[in-house]
Formats: structure tokens, sequence, C-alpha cells
């Protein structure tokens, strides 16, 4: 069965391949990582090209099923080990509501974000894909407000995506840090996923910035 093949991670340090990793640690399954260092450029060379000609990681290869982005690695991994919990099945009645949110995610919580980053003045609410960028915040806000997750009580794969996007969003004042969100944060941050792959992500960041430097230095 493909679940029981080989698993490798196409990974970068604080990158939106975090998640993923985060993720493949509250499945409990075995996993390799290929690391790359995006500050050298390597995802951006032709052995990783070929993996994923948009040169961006996330990417997760299950023995010969090679799945990228975002949406597409959690709705995957997270319905191949139903065993975690982390996904609804196909007739529950919360699947709806967990396919739409990691699809909100990557269709348009990402380019309302980057739209708004970048000072773009935004189309009609009928020409852009997110309708509004207050609109799109102020319905995660009213949702994580009843939470405490995105599907109420039911903690699953979709709030691994949005609390580490939270995170860094709202870290960096892409989005308003409301108190929704920082309890929100506060919740996922306590998980020992979370907290194992961040402390290893920060160890894993000095070393490709001292390889960095080291270059420099020889050049």
């Amino acid at each position: 069965m493909t679940k029981n093949q080989p698993i490798t991670l196409f990974y970068s340090p604080q990158t939106r391949a975090t998640g993923a990793r985060v993720l493949l640690e509250e499945l409990g399954v075995p996993y390799k990582l290929h690391v790359l260092n995006m500050k050298t450029g390597e995802q951006r060379q032709p052995a990783y090209l070929a993996i994923n000609p948009l040169g961006k990681v996330p990417a997760v290869r299950v023995g010969d099923t090679l799945v990228t982005e975002q949406g597409a690695i959690y709705l995957y991994l997270a319905d191949l080990f139903p065993e975690a919990g982390l996904a609804p099945g196909l007739t529950d009645p919360d699947r709806g509501a967990y396919v739409r949110w990691l699809f909100i995610y990557g269709s348009c919580f990402e380019p309302a974000v980057v739209d708004r980053y970048m000072k773009r003045e935004p189309g009609s609410m009928n020409e852009t894909p997110y309708a509004s960028y207050d609109s799109l915040i102020d319905l995660l806000e009213v949702t994580l407000k009843e939470g405490p997750y995105l599907l109420g009580e039911r903690f699953s794969a979709a709030d691994l995506l949005w609390g580490i996007a939270l995170h860094w969003t709202t870290m960096f004042g892409l989005v308003e840090a409301r108190p929704a969100f920082q309890a929100y944060m506060e919740r996922l941050n306590n998980r020992a996923s979370i907290q194992k792959v961040s402390a290893e992500d920060a160890a894993m960041l000095a070393e490709h910035e001292a390889a960095v430097q080291q270059s420099l230095k020889a050049g």
C-alpha cells in the first residue's frame, strides 16, 4: 500500500515547509528530510526544479507519489493516515468545513496577504479570489471566536496550516494580531510537535547562515 512507502519531505527551515513537517510529526509516521539551503539558492537548482519546477517548498514524496502545494500536501497526508484523526472522513459532516479551510488558505488568504503587503490596489470584490482582505480576516476571526478550532471543538490538520501561518503573518505585522488569533496560536504553540520543529528549525537555519558566511569568506 502507498501509505507504507517511504516518505521524503523536501524542506527548508522557517518556510512554508515547516507546517508540513509539523503535520508529519502529528501523524506519528517515519519520514526523511531532504533539506535545501534556500539562502544559497538550492531550491532554484536543476536537481530540485525536477521535483518542483516552481522552485518552492514543501514537496513530499510517498513512494512514487509526489505532491506539492501546502493545501494538497495536508489533504493527502492527513487522508493517507486516517488513524491519526486529523482529517474528517469523506462522509463525515465536518468534511466540508475542513476542506473549505484548507482551500481558503491557498486560494484566498495568501493572495490577500501578499496583495496587502505589496500595497497592490485590489480589484472589486467580484474580481479578487478573496472578496476583500477585511472580509476574509473577519471571517477567520468569527470562526475562531466560536472555536476553539476551525471545526469547533475538533482539532484537525487545517489548524496546523492556519496556526503556523498566523504565527508568521502576525509576527511580521502582515495580519493584525487580534485576541482570537493570539488565543488560537497559544493553544497550538503548546503542542509538542510545533515546539520540536521550531527548535530544530532555529538550529538548522543557523547552520545555513553559517554556511553562507563560510562561502563568502572562501570567495
